[in-house]
């Protein structure tokens, strides 16, 4: 095991051969003083495919394809970029089975430094790449003194790396959502569908954080989530949140990716009550189906009049993801006092969010639907046919689309 804290004395054609494939940890988990450098030094490689998660940092650029070719799960971030180049190539893959279709020879990861038992932490992130650590031919750990140590069933030791980089380097904040009055119009709707005990998932972002924000009277709920924000270290130290109800985990907020502010970061550090988890357990059906009153909220690009969801595509452009969100829809569904909610402005600026027919993909089909939200009203779809759901849609679209939503309704004989 190599360990240095000169990245001159790294030789990238030491450990990448042709055609392999790179992995890192996404949004702030990023390695980002390895990613940065490795896309310094590509013209050295012989070409090799990269994949990717949230890329908060715009580390991968369209001039990089000249030696690399992007995939990913999502289009988050700076990978919105790439998708509108057409140089990223999408994995539409449930967020539960990632480890099993991807084979990394290069894995990149953050961890901090080590405890007295020489333990590092994964920090900000296990997610699906500690399920791929030891598939991988090579791994590469970048090793930062700042990285705030967070809790888990598992922990890496110097022998499960090739080569560490020894790094003090603060990684870069988000900033707080700014809220607006249509975002906490919804939200306050959203938290009129969540008894307390529940156990949430929910995302991130302007309208998750006030859906968070809304639930500040709520009590005794529980987190089990493939990502948190500063939304849920706070009602943590409220003690709306307290874990208490649920029967696995009691206690504890399970996660799989952290993504925040400072604040955020201090809160989970040496925190037991918040733990890192793999994707292999946070979206795993057999445990998803241990936890009573989940309720999941996700949002979407457009819906259609029978429940059909886009999360993926926009105008052409590959924008969101498969991702997890199907994972936690069914188990919520399914759960003892459970329920899926699907969260979303009713219109875009001159357009309809909820559409006759979807402009893009299917992510999750009218079979999943469950509840959905606008600031408009609540359409509960369950248990309902499909001209009785297209009426329910329409009283929550906006009142500029009703009427051509009606007629488009019944050119297709759902009315």
């Amino acid at each position: 095991m190599l360990r240095i804290n000169d990245l001159s004395r790294l030789n990238w054609a030491d450990y990448i051969q042709q055609n392999d494939l790179v992995i890192w940890g996404q949004a702030q988990a990023e390695p980002l003083t390895l990613t940065q450098h490795l896309m310094q030094q590509r013209h050295q490689l012989k070409p090799f495919r990269v994949f990717l998660g949230i890329s908060n940092y715009g580390t991968c650029q369209v001039e990089h394809t000249d030696q690399i070719r992007f995939s990913s799960y999502c289009g988050a971030g700076s990978n919105r970029l790439l998708a509108k180049a057409q140089c990223l190539d999408i994995i539409p893959s449930h967020y539960s089975n990632f480890a099993q279709k991807l084979r990394p020879d290069v894995v990149l990861i953050q961890v901090t430094k080590p405890n007295e038992s020489g333990q590092y932490s994964f920090g900000l992130g296990q997610d699906y790449v500690a399920d791929l650590i030891s598939s991988a031919r090579v791994v590469i750990a970048e090793v930062n003194q700042q990285l705030p140590w967070t809790h888990s069933t598992a922990y890496l030791t110097a022998d499960d790396f090739d080569v560490i980089v020894e790094t003090d380097r603060h990684y870069s904040d988000e900033t707080e959502s700014a809220q607006n009055d249509l975002n906490t119009i919804i939200a306050t709707k959203v938290a009129q569908l969540i008894p307390d005990g529940s156990t949430l998932q929910i995302g991130i972002g302007t309208l998750p954080e006030a859906v968070l924000n809304a639930l500040k009277q709520h009590q005794n709920l529980g987190v089990h989530s493939g990502i948190i924000s500063d939304g849920i270290a706070k009602l943590m130290q409220q003690g709306v949140i307290n874990n208490s109800q649920k029967k696995i985990d009691t206690g504890i907020t399970i996660t799989g990716l952290i993504n925040g502010t400072r604040s955020l970061h201090q809160f989970v550090h040496n925190n037991t009550n918040v733990q890192l988890r793999p994707t292999s357990y946070t979206h795993n059906s057999e445990v998803l189906a241990q936890i009573d009153n989940l309720v999941a909220v996700n949002s979407a690009i457009e819906v259609d009049l029978t429940g059909q969801i886009n999360a993926e595509v926009a105008n052409g452009t590959y924008v969101g993801a498969v991702g997890g969100a199907i994972d936690f829809i069914r188990a919520a569904n399914n759960a003892i006092k459970g329920c899926s909610i699907i969260a979303l402005p009713s219109a875009g600026k001159n357009f309809s969010r909820i559409v006759s027919t979807l402009n893009g993909p299917v992510s999750t089909p009218r079979s999943d639907a469950s509840i959905f939200v606008t600031e408009y009203g609540i359409a509960d779809l369950r248990g309902l046919s499909l001209s009785q759901r297209v009426e329910k849609m329409i009283e929550i679209t906006h009142p500029d689309f009703r009427a051509n939503l009606t007629a488009e309704a019944q050119q297709l004989s759902l009315i």
